[in-house]
């Protein structure tokens, strides 16, 4: 059985405070857009203890104990002893690091094939607990529609944002932004204008509504990514922003949109 992880971007970024768990309650957006991994499982033919993992595209840093498509393996097999031994294997097109949420999208899609495959019996309330233990944005690709996030981004409520008259444009200049140093750099705030809120107004007003609240540090740090942003808006996007804690821009330009972008030929650009 195969499956195809999305990535998603993010419509507005708002990190509202800090909590007491080190943790940080924000809110935004979570939009899918469809570029897309591959993961593929097989009963494994060997009687192995449990994963034989392989992969392709582009490359997949770390051990393998720590993929997040064999944790979602092992996760589930705590409490399904009978989940047999598999050979899994994971093509890679996303990019890593990037904020567009790939890795997460692959464990979470691996946890709903393992559950399809071997007739777990999960229900989405059930996924959504599983997914959250791989990472606070997994359980967004259980649901995998727009919807508006809160607490750590697992409170999920479906919303209505219409971008079928638009195409997307994501760059990714190939630049790693640290998460943790990207949080570090944020003065939280909630006094403002709620993302439920603004993700209503017409497309042509988000330029100047919706915020992501990582830009300013980060396009600081990093002017080849606020750069991008500028070409995006230059070359006609409507709305242009970096999604997660980057690297990755994007632009979202009318569908008969002629583009005239001229971005460096070693950055991820890709036109969906």
């Amino acid at each position: 059985m195969i499956v195809f992880p999305n990535c998603k971007i993010n419509l507005g970024l708002h990190i509202l405070r800090k909590r007491e768990d080190g943790f940080h309650d924000l809110e935004t957006v979570f939009y899918p857009i469809p570029l897309q991994d591959a993961v593929e499982v097989i009963q494994h033919p060997q009687p192995i203890t449990d994963v034989e993992f392989s992969s392709s595209g582009l490359i997949v840093e770390g051990n393998l104990s720590d993929n997040i498509c064999v944790k979602a393996y092992h996760l589930l097999k705590k409490d399904f002893s009978q989940l047999p031994p598999i050979k899994m294997h994971l093509h890679k097109t996303i990019p890593t690091g990037a904020g567009l949420g790939g890795g997460s999208a692959d464990g979470s899609f691996t946890l709903m094939l393992l559950n399809k495959k071997f007739n777990l019996g999960l229900d989405e309330k059930a996924l959504i607990h599983y997914a959250l233990q791989l990472g606070s944005d997994c359980p967004f690709f259980i649901r995998n529609m727009p919807c508006y996030a809160t607490g750590r981004g697992e409170k999920l409520e479906a919303i209505t944002v219409d971008l079928s008259a638009y195409k997307f444009v994501l760059v990714n200049p190939q630049i790693h932004v640290n998460t943790g140093w990207a949080f570090s750099q944020i003065k939280p705030s909630a006094d403002r204008r709620s993302l439920k809120e603004l993700i209503s107004l017409p497309v042509e007003e988000w330029k100047t509504s919706l915020k992501n609240d990582f830009e300013e540090a980060v396009f600081a740090q990093h002017p080849q990514i606020k750069q991008c942003k500028e070409t995006l808006y230059n070359g006609g996007a409507v709305y242009a922003s970096m999604t997660g804690s980057g690297s990755t821009v994007f632009g979202i330009f009318l569908k008969d949109r002629a583009l005239e972008l001229n971005f460096s030929k070693d950055y991820f650009v890709k036109i969906l």
